[in-house]
């Protein structure tokens, strides 16, 4: 504990004896907690407040805990948690959930092929108890699967006689129970052991382990949206709950906790000037609140629109699908909202062809491709799709062949959009097709951004998305992005396929090599100065972080010349943390939290290192979360005033919102365009799916983190093959990689 108090001082580093010591503080205000209440990980759940989710779940809120080191000592911070479990109900009762039925009188009608295995999807390896037995009998049983038989039919040897004997024959004999639901399968535990689905009971405290569907994440972000006040409220209640004061494991250690929030200053950066095109009314501005809207505006560089085609995809026997006429009437609008707000549409009416959503995408687009060519004589630039849905197959496979086959730019509208046209939702189209066409939305003038507009920057932002939880086999996907020109607007970016769940970027020093030849192309310079944001890393990778991708970064640049050094600054973006803030005085916005911009630099930030917590955007709902970032390499030598003005400046940039974002848009970007990568992945593997419909051949199993809608999808076993096939079958075209094709 010396060389702890040592760290906390600032009079060494970080020791493992200290992760040690910090490690010890852990396990102790968590040992009591742990014995009462359902534990996932660093958080305590119980059920005195819970709500409902569809399909047999429910949220409970929990609390989370974790013992921090501070400048001069050890903090405990305490936030609410939520999380899925499975209700406390009888089996029954679950399963007609899990169908959408309103009572489980409706599942006499008996299960059909699809029914079961949809059913023993949601029901596997759920633990349940049995209430034929008597009280006295409270053994658990895992379930493995649903039996392919009805409990009327499903057979088994009976040891007294040596003969067969149906389940339901059994029940009736043995425990003189009449099964009501004897057409339903039979769950089945142990060794081959069936258990009817009406006599089981589902364990109290199960956490939901399984992707969400769309409704399920609605109910859970309607539950867990708290008002900052009323989030404080709960995790004072927390803190009584966590009952620090009566703990005899910390009194016996001799640790006090105090039970109050601790107080921190913070100070509120003012917002940027920001900058439209010089003939807007309102060229230059400073935002009121963090946002602000495009009227009286136009983009600083407007791109020109000549030839495009618009292709509806329409469910037939949707008969709320929009009609022609109605989609006429949306472009017209499209096309006068682009036009006043500086981009340069030639051809106003596109060519619009209507298609089946389940038909061949690959050739209704190419289709689309030649109509726009030939409608204009020039060489297609844009292909907006109307979607029918938000489910991800046909979104995915739109942007896998705009992207990696054909290389156009690809719009996606929703079609309830297109009925009653908004002004301002054509706005937000504008913003998105300007960037992917070449254009630039907004920017910040040289003054705003001296370390940028001075020598040439380049700014880059990397992140990591790895395979949704339970999946095996899925690769990770790596994504960079660069800035391509002084005033950080426009960025091109670079892809990589790595192995499953690996957070360090593998091939990071040729993705930043492509990102380094791009600038120079672009500009006609070298970056003299390299400013990197990266996101997605804990603060256990920190050491691997230092030892590695900073070391590829200088790699990269010692490639293209053994003599460009340039100095480097590697901050890591920290987004999924616990730390909140809640304002003690009215200074607050329409929405209760602390103002766009408020920065707290001391009172709960590393004991000695340079670190940050930066609230960059206005409060949409619930109480906003703070971004922290973390300098692990500078040499720069940038002031603490110096770079949070500038990455708070930055976060005024994001180029399809007129509002500041909660993140620096670079790493902002490299997030979109690894899930962009992984919809070319999550097609990839549904070709392969479609091209392995074969007798006993297992290569994939159900299982999905993309898209709400998609409750399966398929998973090659081969990661090997997985990178060989998105590395030849999602690559971005050329063409596309200098623009915002992610947008």
């Amino acid at each position: 504990m010396e060389e702890l108090h040592r760290f906390l001082r600032a009079e060494q580093g970080l020791t493992n004896t200290c992760l040690t010591a910090i490690m010890i503080l852990d396990v102790l205000i968590r040992h009591q907690p742990s014995m009462l209440y359902s534990t996932v990980g660093r958080s305590f759940y119980t059920d005195h407040r819970k709500g409902q989710l569809s399909n047999g779940a429910e949220v409970w809120q929990g609390y989370y805990q974790s013992a921090r080191p501070t400048v001069d000592k050890m903090m405990i911070n305490v936030d609410v948690s939520a999380t899925a479990f499975y209700e406390h109900i009888p089996l029954i009762d679950m399963v007609a959930k899990i169908l959408n039925y309103n009572r489980r009188d409706d599942l006499r009608r008996g299960f059909n092929d699809r029914d079961r295995i949809k059913v023993e999807k949601a029901i596997k390896n759920l633990r349940v108890t049995v209430d034929h037995r008597g009280d006295n009998f409270r053994r658990k049983f895992k379930i493995f699967k649903l039996s392919k038989t009805s409990v009327d039919k499903t057979m088994f040897e009976v040891s007294d006689t040596g003969g067969k004997q149906d389940v339901a024959s059994y029940f009736r004999k043995q425990y003189n129970r009449r099964l009501n639901f004897p057409m339903l399968p039979c769950v089945v535990v142990q060794k081959d052991s069936c258990l009817p689905i009406e006599v089981c009971f589902v364990v109290k405290g199960q956490r939901h382990m399984r992707k969400l569907n769309e409704k399920q994440t609605a109910d859970m972000i309607k539950f867990t949206c708290q008002q900052p006040h009323a989030r404080a409220n709960n995790i004072k209640e927390g803190i009584e709950l966590l009952n620090y004061r009566d703990n005899d494991y910390l009194k016996q250690f001799g640790l006090k906790v105090d039970s109050d929030m601790t107080t921190v200053n913070a100070r509120i950066l003012p917002a940027p000037k920001l900058s439209y095109h010089p003939s807007s009314r309102d060229a230059n501005f400073v935002p009121n609140g963090g946002v602000w809207n495009l009227r009286d505006k136009k983009v600083a560089a407007g791109a020109t629109l000549g030839s495009w085609s618009v292709v509806h995809f329409r469910d037939p026997r949707d008969q709320r699908c929009p009609t022609i006429p109605q989609l006429h009437k949306f472009i017209r609008e499209v096309v006068q909202t682009f036009s006043d707000t500086g981009m340069n549409v030639v051809n106003r009416e596109p060519p619009i062809q209507e298609e089946n959503p389940n038909g061949n995408i690959e050739k209704i687009l190419k289709d689309a491709w030649l109509r726009a060519g030939n409608a204009a004589k020039a060489q297609p630039q844009l292909i907006m799709c109307v979607l029918p849905n938000t489910g991800v197959d046909l979104y995915a496979e739109i942007k896998r062949v705009t992207d990696t086959v054909i290389g156009i730019s690809s719009q996606c509208v929703q079609s309830k959009h297109t009925y009653e046209p908004k002004k301002q939702y054509c706005a937000n189209v504008c913003l998105k097709v300007n960037l992917k066409l070449g254009g630039m939305n907004s920017f910040l003038a040289a003054a705003q951004i001296p370390f940028i507009a001075q020598q040439p920057t380049i700014l880059f932002g990397a992140d990591v998305t790895h395979p949704g939880p339970g999946t095996v086999n899925k690769p990770s996907i790596a994504a960079v992005c660069g800035s391509m020109d002084s005033k950080a607007s426009r960025y091109s970016a670079s892809i990589r396929v790595q192995k499953g769940r690996v957070e360090i970027i593998q091939d990071l020093s040729n993705m930043v090599k492509e990102l380094l030849k791009t600038f120079y192309q672009t500009s006609g310079q070298k970056p003299s100065r390299i400013l990197f944001y990266r996101d997605g890393v804990s603060e256990g990778q920190f050491k691997e972080v230092m030892e590695s991708e900073i070391k590829s970064v200088q790699a990269a640049c010692a490639s293209l010349d053994p003599r460009y050094k340039p100095p480097i600054t590697f901050v890591i973006v920290q987004k999924r943390h616990h730390a909140r803030f809640f304002p003690m005085d009215n200074n607050t916005d329409r929405t209760g939290n602390c103002l766009a911009g408020t920065v707290v630099e001391s009172g709960i930030t590393h004991p000695f290192e340079f670190d940050f917590y930066l609230l960059s955007h206005p409060g949409l709902q619930g109480t906003s979360r703070p971004c922290h970032y973390h300098v692990l390499h500078d040499e720069n030598n940038f002031t603490a005033d110096a770079l949070q003005e500038l990455t708070y400046k930055l976060c005024y940039l994001y180029g399809r919102a007129t509002r500041a974002v909660s993140i620096v848009p670079p790493a902002y970007y490299a997030d979109l365009v690894a899930t962009r990568a992984r919809y070319s992945l999550y097609s990839f593997i549904l070709d392969c799916a479609k091209s392995f419909v074969l007798v006993g051949l297992s290569l994939f199993h159900a299982s999905t983190d993309l898209g709400s809608e998609a409750e399966t999808s398929t998973e090659v076993s081969d990661p090997e093959a997985q990178a060989a096939g998105i590395a030849s079958y999602g690559v971005v075209k050329p063409e596309l990689q200098k623009v915002m094709y992610f947008m």
